[in-house]
């Protein structure tokens, strides 16, 4: 049985293991413990964390001000993927979203993460690239694409 919990400063050790595993270091796209921290604070910001029986395995982190949501990372351990967690996480995303009178969701993605599927079949439309957006620990660069979701409130 897959919960979610509103996470905060305190469960940023279990979040920064469950980036650790989750986010591949070639590609760039894991934050650091600091950006974590210093986004927790900021109005509108909220981290779900997802857990299977006692097991954290994901999590979410967004941002809803002024008529705007943007998803800022969604993680879930790579042996926990498929059963679900990633679209609950999403889900409970938008509903918050809408609740909080969101009119519009936004997020970017590494071109060719396979969240982009998840995203697709949220109906999220593709909006714009962001070229070299990510950049590896070798030094790669990978496009950011990134989605909007218009919502009907």
């Amino acid at each position: 049985m897959i919960t979610l919990k509103n996470a905060r400063s305190a469960d940023l050790d279990v979040i920064m293991e469950i980036m650790s595993v989750a986010f591949d270091p070639k590609y760039g796209e894991a934050w650091t413990r600091s950006q974590c921290a210093g986004i927790l604070p900021m109005a509108g910001v909220r981290l779900m964390l997802a857990q299977e029986t006692s097991r954290s395995c994901g999590f979410s982190l967004y941002r809803t001000i002024a008529g705007d949501s943007e998803l800022l990372l969604l993680a879930v351990l790579p042996d926990a993927q498929g059963r679900g967690i990633g679209r609950r996480l999403l889900t409970e995303f938008i509903d918050q979203s809408k609740k909080c009178g969101a009119e519009r969701i936004h997020l970017e993605v590494r071109d060719g993460n396979r969240a982009v599927d998840l995203y697709r079949s949220a109906g999220f439309a593709p909006a714009g690239r962001r070229r070299r957006y990510y950049r590896g620990q070798e030094g790669d660069v990978h496009d950011a694409l990134t989605f909007v979701l218009n919502l009907d409130i």
